[in-house]
């Protein structure tokens, strides 16, 4: 996660240092580049977007030299090691999905154009859709998680509390946070989770029926953690969600969202996650948890160049 300076850099943030202070709004996390990638898309026909794409994806390869250097480390746990050319075309083929992903993020949340979006796991979704209990859609910097989180609002016509990182810069966080609210209509709402009563929040809207859409893949600074396993590594998970889900007595649905072309998108519905409720609590939250990485490990395994952690791991 990442928020803003000059608080503590959370443990997955891409790195910054001396250059995100010397570049301020310019550096890569700045809203400068937010902005000029919104009104590119706006302005450019969709049939222009392949060139910049990969004119932008080479250029980021090779100025982003921490960034590549934990591509490259996290994706050998994925698909063992290799060698020096066969590490840089798979940070590369990282970068330009990347690139793709956020760039059709901005075309749903800026432009009219129509999307291919499909699911599967529908028949589970609908029973739990179907129920007038809330629950707690889980899932990770992988593809584009935002389809997944406006799904019920879209299909079900429920209300959805979503809980997205502060982002770096204070000013690029306003920037998307007003996008999504013209784009999400009144039943998405929109949290930050650096907010003192985000857990009360949430506790009482999923107790009113209503979905907490949550990232679970990465734990804030100074936040509980679990210590799972992913792909035979140590590898921790905030408590937050697994926590939330057995307070309020509800599922947690692991949601994960797959870029298969041109505005072309596949949803994956996981079967729900029970959290118990036992007198032993710690270990209702670390069996709960470490199926939620069995989940996360098999998508990552599935596509790879989609798993967007920009910090080395291990």
């Amino acid at each position: 996660m990442s928020v803003a300076l000059p608080r503590e850099s959370p443990p997955h943030a891409p790195e910054g240092g001396w250059s995100r202070r010397l570049l301020g709004p310019f550096h890569v996390t700045g809203v400068f580049w937010f902005r000029l990638h919104q009104f590119g898309i706006r302005i450019l026909p969709s049939w222009a977007l392949g060139g910049l794409i990969d004119l932008f994806s080479t250029f980021f390869w090779i100025a982003l030299r921490k960034i590549r250097a934990a591509i490259a480390s996290n994706l050998e746990a994925v698909l063992g090691p290799c060698g020096w050319w066969e590490r840089q075309r798979r940070i590369h083929r990282t970068f330009r999905t990347f690139a793709w992903c956020l760039s059709e993020r901005y075309e749903r949340l800026s432009t009219d154009r129509a999307f291919d979006i499909q699911a599967e796991g529908l028949e589970e979704w609908r029973e739990l859709a179907g129920q007038p209990g809330g629950f707690i859609l889980v899932t990770a910097h992988l593809g584009a998680w935002e389809v997944g989180s406006m799904l019920p609002s879209s299909r079900e016509g429920r209300r959805v509390h979503v809980v997205r990182e502060p982002e770096t810069d204070p000013r690029a966080q306003r920037f998307i946070e007003g996008l999504i609210r013209s784009c999400g209509g009144e039943l998405y709402t929109t949290h930050f989770a650096d907010d003192p009563r985000l857990g009360v929040d949430l506790l009482d809207a999923l107790r009113q029926g209503e979905i907490v859409a949550l990232q679970g893949d990465r734990p804030r600074s100074g936040g509980r953690t679990v210590e799972a396993s992913l792909f035979g590594r140590p590898f921790a998970l905030p408590v937050g969600p697994a926590a939330l889900a057995r307070a309020a007595g509800v599922p947690i649905v692991p949601v994960f969202v797959l870029r298969e072309g041109r505005l072309r998108y596949r949803c994956y519905l996981h079967p729900a996650i029970q959290v118990a409720q036992t007198a032993d609590r710690p270990r209702d939250l670390q069996e709960a948890l470490e199926r939620f990485a069995g989940d996360l490990e098999a998508v990552i395994r599935r596509e790879p160049y989609q798993w967007f952690c920009f910090r080395r791991l291990w």
